[in-house]
């Protein structure tokens, strides 16, 4: 049976753009008020003023996902200015392009910070609230179909979300008595600004203008298509959401036959 989304909340973290801002307006559309939260205000705003137009409410929280404090906050504002939450969206994170051996440890560890750690926090968090209160309640990394396979440079990358779908794995059985759903979330490149962010967590390799001319068009998306497949799982839940068949069959098929990662390796650089 689905599940009903309207009038339902969603916190979202990274949603200044891409697949956060992206999921911010399909959920709107079908009905849901949305906390989001990103680093960038001005763009924050922006995706706000769509989901305002679209009749619902949403509340901002803006900040760095490892600051301390930050995830028991977005939850305080859901529950103070949008009457409390039902799902919960980890979505922010980053990744440049190193050989691992050539990783600092501060490279290293601000990668887990980002990307595991601080979005293992909020869904933590939100599942002991949901619990304590007796809510359901849905709870959703954005991992990446590298948490299945690697590829030349982004181990580090691909690490973090491997570590994403395991938690995700196991936070689905440990919370299915609660009424209380996990899913991990597996693009495959989509066309955000995730090479393109300024700051120190800019890929310096990486030329924005060709940003993506190595990938593929058949490994290409856009955020819209990832948004969408979110709201399906949202409204009838399932493990793992995944938005192209073709990857999902590849990381199966490495899985089964690892020597096949090694011709990958080869052909997408």
């Amino acid at each position: 049976m689905a599940r009903e989304l309207n009038n339902r909340t969603i916190v979202i973290t990274g949603g200044n753009s891409g697949i956060g801002a992206a999921t911010a307006v399909a959920c709107a559309r079908v009905g849901m008020d949305v906390l989001l939260h990103g680093r960038d205000e001005e763009r924050l705003a922006a995706v706000a003023e769509e989901v305002r137009q679209l009749g619902r409410r949403v509340a901002l929280v803006a900040g760095d996902v490892t600051e301390p404090g930050l995830n028991e906050r977005l939850l305080d504002v859901a529950e103070t200015e949008l009457g409390g939450f039902y799902a919960v969206f980890a979505n922010a994170g980053y990744g440049f392009k190193k050989p691992a051996h050539e990783l600092s440890m501060d490279e290293l560890r601000r990668l887990f910070e980002v990307n595991f750690f601080a979005c293992y926090e909020l869904v933590a968090t939100a599942a002991r609230r949901l619990i304590a209160t007796q809510r359901p309640g849905h709870l959703l990394m954005c991992s990446s179909g590298l948490a299945k396979f690697t590829l030349l440079n982004f181990s580090a990358y691909s690490a973090t979300k491997a570590a994403q779908n395991h938690v995700c794995r196991a936070m689905r059985w440990e919370l299915r008595r609660h009424d209380i759903e996990v899913a991990s979330v597996h693009p495959i490149t989509t066309r955000t600004d995730f090479f393109l962010r300024t700051g120190e967590e800019r890929d310096a390799s990486i030329d924005p203008a060709q940003a993506y001319r190595h990938v593929p068009r058949w490994l290409l998306q856009k955020p819209e298509t990832v948004a969408n497949a979110i709201v399906r799982c949202l409204r009838r839940p399932v493990p793992e959401v995944w938005t192209s068949l073709l990857a999902r069959t590849a990381a199966g098929l490495i899985t089964i036959f690892p020597r096949l990662a090694d011709v990958m390796g080869r052909r997408i650089r």
